[in-house]
């Protein structure tokens, strides 16, 4: 047998298992890979999740605190593409917002393509209650449609968990609160309109009492005076005619009171409520000092409700007081204090 030829088929066989060893290899390495990310990887993430914590996101930089900008073609990203936004909305603790760019919504949009994907699903129930306290955040801000919106969401991942008919208790708790408040703002706002309405009606009523007074005032002034001018004719013509010189220093030094000075009575409060109207007939003296003493009421319509205020107004009333012979004395008077409220 020829040793050269047997050498030579040796070498060769030796260098063909080393190219399929080398091959067998090579084919190893890349389905290790591909299993790591397409297999290894979720459950790892799977892991964590069950643990409490995070998946990872790739390429995240530690203490990164950017948002994440949510991928403009939404529609079109496949099951990874999915969970890697959800993982970046999980670092960045978007559980249920923005609207559109949460965890949430991104797993919910992995289980409509894979409906028992693993991943999404562990992720959802594992996270379940950091959404739900955002949620609930929302309510207690009063951000009551984003508190339904994330509410609405918290129902498609988990439809059946009690926590719901907490949230949804608070919040329905929360909106009558707040419709509360607003119907007793209001209703404190149409109490002060009204007050404010109302004492403007009684500053009227009490302003047109006090010109009605005054006018009163003056009329029984004049009517007084009146009354004296005929009273001196009458004296007169009673005497005999005097001489118009006589009869002008008799009447410089004999008169009667004269008012000079008088004051509106305050309308008590509670009969200008009641839109009570009356008069007091008031007897005093006037002394010579011009001031009045003995206040009292003769008579009084009705009665026992405007005497105070009447006795009251005639203590401030000053008068030049009456002259007998060229000297102050004093002297009786009367006085009719009306009060109406205009009605």
């Amino acid at each position: 047998m020829d040793t050269r030829n047997l050498f030579i088929a040796r070498r060769r066989a030796r260098g063909a298992i080393k190219l399929e060893t080398v091959a067998i290899v090579a084919i190893v390495a890349a389905l290790a890979v591909a299993a790591y990310f397409l297999i290894i990887r979720r459950v790892i993430e799977q892991r964590q999740l069950e643990a409490g914590g995070l998946p990872p996101v790739a390429g995240a930089v530690a203490g990164n605190t950017n948002k994440a900008v949510a991928p403009a073609n939404l529609q079109e990203l496949d099951v990874n593409q999915l969970l890697d936004e959800a993982s970046k909305a999980l670092k960045d603790q978007r559980y249920l917002a923005p609207a559109g760019d949460n965890a949430f919504e991104f797993y919910l949009r992995v289980l409509a393509k894979q409906p028992n994907n693993p991943v999404a699903t562990s992720a959802l129930r594992e996270t379940f209650p950091y959404a739900a306290s955002d949620a609930e955040q929302a309510i207690n801000s009063r951000n009551f449609d984003e508190a339904q919106r994330e509410i609405d969401l918290l129902a498609k991942a988990d439809p059946a968990n009690f926590t719901l008919t907490i949230l949804r208790s608070k919040l329905d708790a929360q909106r009558k609160l707040a419709d509360q408040q607003q119907q007793q703002a209001q209703d404190q706002q149409k109490a002060a309109q009204l007050a404010a309405q109302k004492a403007a009606t009684e500053k009227a009523a009490a302003d047109k009492q006090a010109e009605l007074q005054q006018q009163q005032l003056a009329a029984e002034q004049a009517k007084a005076k009146q009354q004296q001018v005929a009273e001196q004719h009458a004296a007169a013509e009673s005497h005999g005619a005097q001489p118009a010189s006589q009869a002008a220093a008799a009447n410089t030094r004999t008169s009667e009171a004269v008012l000079v000075k008088a004051e509106q009575a305050r309308y008590p409060t509670s009969a200008l409520r009641a839109g009570l109207s009356g008069w007091v007939q008031v007897a005093f003296t006037i002394t010579k000092d011009g001031r009045t003493k003995g206040v009292h009421v003769i008579d009084a319509q009705p009665r026992h409700v405007f005497d105070r205020a009447a006795m009251e107004a005639i203590d401030r009333y000053r008068f030049k007081p009456a002259m007998r012979d060229g000297n102050p004395v004093e002297s009786e008077s009367q006085q009719k204090v009306v009060f109406s409220t205009g009605r």
